[in-house]
């Protein structure tokens, strides 16, 4: 059983989901390892990882208007403003999604459906460096 753990760095531009999946079957792919679990963390409270479609754009869309009207940005709503409207949304939206994901992992690659993909989903409106642990183990 061999274990390997490394981080991936992401740099967004403002609230979105941004596909990583490349990047993740990339890493994996060059690790060796053929059958095992990796676990992607992120390290922030105002983004989260998510598994969604990757064929559609609109489900995309949809999903980030979807949050928007349940999780409003409106100081009017929360005591922690500090950082501006989306401040407290986006600690919201981060706890009703997940800051860490579980894959499996067969032929050397993560094991994703057809239709999936791997996203980090900013949940700010400015730019923000992301930090994601990857952490595969398996032989």
């Amino acid at each position: 059983m061999r274990q390997v753990l490394d981080h991936l760095l992401l740099t967004t531009d403002g609230q979105r989901l941004y596909e990583i999946t490349d990047r993740v079957r990339s890493w994996v792919g060059a690790q060796g390892i053929a059958a095992g679990l990796l676990t992607l963390y992120l390290h922030h409270t105002s983004a989260s990882l998510v598994i969604q479609e990757n064929a559609d754009p609109d489900v995309l869309r949809d999903l980030n208007d979807f949050f928007r009207r349940l999780v409003p940005e409106d100081t009017r709503h929360y005591q922690h403003t500090q950082e501006g409207p989306d401040d407290m949304p986006a600690h919201i939206r981060a706890a009703l999604t997940a800051t860490h994901l579980s894959i499996p992992v067969a032929g050397g690659q993560p094991d994703l459906g057809r239709w999936q993909g791997i996203y980090l989903y900013e949940h700010r409106a400015r730019a923000h460096e992301r930090r994601i642990t990857l952490h595969l183990i398996g032989e």
